[in-house]
């Protein structure tokens, strides 16, 4: 979205139970490589051999690498046609099953709590769950964490 544009979605589009999902997300043995030379070049990340014969019998992508893909999930479901203001942090994330190539990858989010910022009233905060799930419906990520996102109007008391 660029900042000329009007976005679709406030924090007043995220109440308490909204829930929103994004699938399709393919994983390549290409991408996992790359990701994994650039950002985490552990011998399961980048050496099929190595990998093979591990603790998790084959080449599988970097938790950092599948929190990256569940961020461009949420961006194409959401963020980007936001009033996103960025995030002050996770405040949980796991990764239940190794995500590898060849993986389809599905994200859920589900608003846990909103309420405005008692700082910044223009401000409102939304407390996530993340769960992105492989082709197989098995969990591979959860993350719990807070969003903030303008208020409509500039709201300055709370709704």
């Amino acid at each position: 979205m660029t900042t000329k544009q009007t976005p679709k979605y406030y924090w007043e589009d995220f109440p308490v139970g909204h829930h929103l999902q994004r699938g399709g997300m393919p994983v390549s043995r290409e991408a996992v490589l790359e990701f994994a030379r650039q950002f985490d070049p552990q011998s399961f990340h980048v050496d099929e051999e190595v990998a093979r014969h591990g603790l998790f019998g084959g080449l599988c992508a970097s938790g950092w690498h599948t929190c990256a893909l569940a961020m461009r999930m949420m961006c194409d479901a959401y963020l980007l046609e936001s009033a996103s203001l960025g995030s002050p942090g996770i405040d949980q994330l796991r990764w239940l099953k190794p995500v590898f190539p060849g993986d389809v990858l599905s994200l859920r989010m589900e608003v846990l709590e909103a309420r405005p910022m008692a700082s910044k009233p223009h401000v409102g905060l939304v407390k996530s769950r993340w769960e992105m799930r492989n082709q197989h419906g098995e969990p591979v990520l959860t993350m719990e964490g807070w969003g903030m996102f303008r208020r409509r109007g500039g709201a300055s008391t709370p709704s």
